[in-house]
């Protein structure tokens, strides 16, 4: 019983697409995490005939992947074997590679990525920046001969029950983190898939979109890096603290939301619709 965990925000023009992928799968459940939608991404999933299909549906933004820790919390709690973590703008043909991963976990993998770089030989200069960083943490961590410059970060991935049960929620909310504490907790971690970036189909972005995503990475690099040099965890770079989007990340919410999981109490009730509900009542989320 494994679980796909898709975090959209305002994806209309994909989430079909990738959910046409994504239904193909041998998975017991679907779960969306909406978050901060003003679009139709929300309709177009309820259009789908599908009991498989869980939406967690907040209308307050959680920020970057957070909603991928709230999902995995919430695939923790339904007691599935493993979990696919596919983006909801992820729409190119990526299903055979999407089975490799959940493959891979089901053989005893506890941690799956995918090398979304390969054969690139010219990179933009903040490209290869980002990838510099990559390069020094998985180095740091002593897994760059097996990952080269792979991360949860970027492309589809899969955690084994036991990763799941294992990992801090702070790993997976902030991805560069999940190596850290795998290797930490000694988990199998493997490359199982590859798909060159253009092969995900996501929409290019703005350049100060692009700037901030880059920042967010690094400084998530350099918080792995800390740790894993027995420091506590910083993003700065010299003088500069790269934050990037971190400080939009609601780790609050997503905290609030584990802790209502536990008793699923009126905060979990209200942001659940499970098949053959009806849409919950979520102004509840604003403010904490």
């Amino acid at each position: 019983m494994f679980a796909t965990i898709i975090p959209a925000k305002n994806e209309e023009k994909s989430i079909l697409a990738t959910l046409t992928t994504i239904l193909r799968l041998p998975i017991s459940h679907i779960i969306l995490v909406l978050n901060g939608c003003t679009d139709r991404t929300f309709e177009l999933i309820r259009s789908i005939p599908d009991t498989r299909i869980h939406i967690l549906y907040f209308s307050d933004p959680l920020g970057i992947d957070i909603p991928r820790a709230i999902g995995a919390l919430y695939a923790r709690h339904l007691g599935v074997k493993g979990v696919l973590f596919v983006d909801g703008d992820m729409s190119g043909d990526i299903y055979e590679n999407l089975v490799k991963l959940l493959a891979s976990i089901e053989s005893g993998i506890d941690v799956a990525l995918t090398n979304c770089y390969p054969y690139i030989p010219h990179r933009q200069k903040l490209a290869n920046l980002v990838l510099k960083f990559r390069a020094k943490l998985n180095r740091e961590l002593d897994l760059f001969k097996s990952l080269g410059l792979a991360t949860p970060t970027h492309g589809p991935h899969a955690l084994s029950e036991r990763a799941l049960q294992s990992l801090p929620l702070e790993a997976v909310a902030i991805p560069p983190l999940t190596l850290y504490w795998a290797k930490k907790s000694n988990l199998t971690i493997k490359v199982v898939a590859s798909i060159p970036h253009e092969a995900l189909h996501s929409p290019r972005k703005h350049r100060r979109h692009a700037r901030l995503i880059a920042e967010t990475i690094i400084g998530d690099c350099l918080m792995g890096l800390s740790l894993a040099q027995n420091e506590p965890p910083s993003r700065s770079l010299g003088k500069h603290n790269l934050l990037g989007y971190h400080p939009e990340r609601r780790f609050d919410l997503l905290e609030y939301w584990e802790q209502s999981l536990k008793s699923q109490g009126m905060f979990y009730e209200q942001h659940i619709i499970i098949p053959g509900s009806s849409l919950p009542i979520t102004n509840s989320s604003k403010g904490r």
